[in-house]
């Protein structure tokens, strides 16, 4: 499988050495932002420079194309890769827009083409203690996700651009991703978010809260900031149930009763996008079903769409007529 990059960042590299490891795959070519960053990424998998990724995607050598670049770009790339009948696995969001997310889904079944929208955190030890013990906690009525991130100064980079990364939980989709593989539709969004900024374009800080009410009566809350605004990092996921609780501080998990609390074994958050990169190539050689599909996360893309709205109208927002 002869492969096209598109990214040199964390990502990019992480697919890079998944891909230069598999004798299934092939890097050819990569395209990056930063002329001389793009020329040694290259150099270290033995790849070819290519000037953009418009021409990236139309090369006759590739099968596939990874896209692990900018949040805003995403869709275009993908529509152009689709276009040039390569297969196609982006890192997600799949778009920053909605509708041109359905476009893309439309598109790769026209093209017959593979379009992998990639949700590593449901590969991740975290989620799947998650699931191996959710029955224990009784009938759901309440969880809390929360992950800060305090910066320092705060990056000049893309994750700071209003229009490169998106709307937080856009940019951010498997915050709610993990919510809606777990507990399925969503009724009603609430969500209020704030900025810290000096100029139009980049933020110092961004603190993003959203109140998810699922179809199951299930009440959520989900919390996002990053920044210099903020001054305690946490990443901290709570299941409560009539039978007992779930709480996963970081990467140690416990099961609480009344007087009684039990360790909970969580899994490594390494080799996630090997493991993607893996299944997909395993997919296309052999047929194996994918563990997420795009019209799920396309599901989850909706609702993030729907926390914008509310954040902008200060609204709530009822998903079933929202979506229609």
């Amino acid at each position: 499988m002869r492969v096209g990059l598109v990214g040199t960042g964390y990502a990019a590299k992480l697919r890079a050495e998944s891909l230069v490891q598999d004798e299934r795959s092939h890097l050819v070519a990569v395209v990056g932002n930063t002329p001389e960053k793009t020329q040694s990424f290259a150099q270290n998998y033995q790849a070819e420079v290519v000037a953009n990724w418009q021409d990236l995607v139309q090369r006759a050598d590739l099968d596939l194309v990874i896209i692990s670049t900018i949040n805003s770009e995403h869709g275009a790339i993908a529509r152009a890769a689709l276009l040039a009948g390569k297969h196609v696995v982006v890192e997600y969001p799949l778009s920053v827009d909605v509708a041109e997310a359905e476009a893309l889904i439309a598109l790769a079944k026209t093209q017959q083409k593979l379009l992998h929208v990639e949700h590593i955190e449901l590969l991740g030890g975290l989620h799947q203690a998650l699931k191996q013990n959710l029955d224990k906690v009784g009938n759901l009525f309440y969880v809390r996700y929360s992950t800060i991130n305090p910066q320092n100064p705060a990056p000049r980079k893309w994750t700071y651009h209003h229009e490169m990364f998106g709307f937080p939980l856009i940019g951010a989709l498997s915050r709610l991703h993990r919510l809606t593989d777990l507990f399925g539709e969503v009724f009603s969004v609430n969500c209020h978010q704030r900025y810290w900024e000096t100029e139009p374009d980049y933020y110092q800080t961004c603190f993003c809260t959203t109140q998810l009410c699922f179809k199951s009566g299930l009440l959520a809350q989900v919390i996002y900031g990053k920044g210099e605004s903020l001054w305690q990092y946490e990443r901290k996921f709570e299941v409560h149930g009539e039978n007992g609780g779930l709480i996963f501080d970081g990467d140690t998990g416990f099961f609480i009763q009344a007087g009684e609390t039990t360790p909970i074994e969580v899994g490594t958050r390494r080799g996630l996008f090997a493991k993607d990169t893996t299944m997909v190539l395993d997919h296309l050689y052999d047929g194996t079903p994918l563990y997420v599909t795009p019209e799920e996360s396309l599901y989850t893309l909706k609702v993030a769409d729907a926390a914008q709205r509310a954040a902008q109208t200060g609204l709530t927002i009822f998903c079933d007529r929202y979506f229609q």
